[in-house]
């Protein structure tokens, strides 16, 4: 990144009828504060938010993709993961 460049933001929007926050964009700004007034007004518009997350696209870790296989492996080895050897008395009809 040169001296001149802003850094990269990843921002996400909470709307009023959601529990979660959604990534809806990236944008550039000095510094989180910013970033977050640029996001209310660009993402904002039409007052579908009640809460901003803006995060430096810097501090972002991802799994790599290649991966995927072995690093979300239900682990079948665990066998205390999967309680299929316990004995359910009669009157549990829905476990």
């Amino acid at each position: 990144m040169s001296n001149t460049e802003w850094p990269l933001w990843e921002i996400f929007i909470r709307s009023k009828a959601g529990l979660d926050h959604k990534h809806v964009g990236s944008l550039h700004a000095s510094d989180a504060q910013m970033a977050i007034e640029m996001a209310r007004d660009v993402y904002t518009r039409r007052q579908e938010g009640i809460s901003i997350w803006a995060v430096e696209s810097l501090h972002i870790h991802a799994s790599n993709p290649d991966d995927a296989a072995a690093f979300f492996d239900p682990m079948n080895d665990k066998v205390y993961r999967h309680p299929t050897f316990y004995d359910l008395p009669d009157e549990l009809t829905h476990m």
